[in-house]
């Protein structure tokens, strides 16, 4: 656990789908704190309700129960426009299918949410961002005329540029071949050692969660297991262990 303190704070998260007989229970009383400065990886199979926490901690969906805190805000309660100030002011998403705009150049993409609160990026900090995901000689390409890796460094930049206090990364690789994730991986991780940048990534990728502080491992909607940082062998056992329990 960072000394820095805890960023995002969930207690007993449950999310239900549906009612009756046919009811999903995604998450079953999930707690957990994200510390500042760390990069905290999200595990388990298919249907262990990993994008449903992700959700739920970034604010884009809302739990049936318990409640998260980011920043030392309580967002469960909060309406529409609190909510989306608090993400805006707060919250970076990496998705795994980059979502930019067509129309927008790479750097006007990157810009996206500071333009849209009407604010305007540090051009210093900007530059070495630009430098630092590599895209310096491609901001004024659009999204076709870049590669599947240099769409998704414009996504992370994206995330980065307002400095968020958790960045939230959902199959960042699941997209990419092997070496473009490989490289987008040492990006993510050069934030949270170069910015200090939380970050929560949810992936399927032994890889990916390798690069991580620590692994949370999610089963039938409930944390099963937690590992500090491990390798790939380590976490790939830990996943056959799961799937196999």
């Amino acid at each position: 656990m960072s000394s820095n303190g805890t960023v995002v704070n969930a207690r007993e998260l449950t999310r239900v789908y549906g009612e009756g007989e046919t009811a999903v229970h995604a998450l079953r009383g999930v707690s957990l704190e994200i510390p500042k400065g760390d990069l905290t990886a999200v595990m388990g199979p298919s249907g262990s309700g990993k994008s449903t926490l992700m959700h739920i901690l970034a604010g884009l969906d809302k739990p049936t129960s318990g409640d998260v805190a980011i920043a030392g805000t309580a967002i469960a309660t909060l309406g529409d426009s609190d909510l989306t100030r608090l993400r805006r002011r707060h919250i970076g998403f990496v998705f795994q299918f980059f979502n930019l705009l067509p129309m927008l150049t790479a750097e006007e993409n990157i810009v996206l949410p500071l333009s849209i609160a009407g604010e305007k990026p540090d051009d210093e900090f900007f530059e070495t961002l630009l430098r630092n995901v590599g895209l310096a000689d491609r901001r004024t390409h659009r999204p076709s005329e870049l590669s599947g890796g240099q769409q998704q460094r414009v996504a992370i930049a994206r995330a980065l540029v307002s400095r968020p206090t958790v960045v939230f990364a959902d199959e960042p690789t699941g997209n990419l071949d092997s070496k473009t994730g490989t490289e987008i991986l040492e990006l993510l991780r050069h934030s949270v050692e170069e910015y200090g940048q939380t970050t929560v990534m949810v992936t399927h990728e032994p890889r990916a969660a390798a690069i991580a502080d620590r692994v949370l491992f999610l089963a039938d909607g409930e944390i099963v297991m937690e590992l500090p940082r491990s390798t790939q062998p380590e976490i790939l056992t830990a996943l056959d262990a799961i799937t196999t329990a």
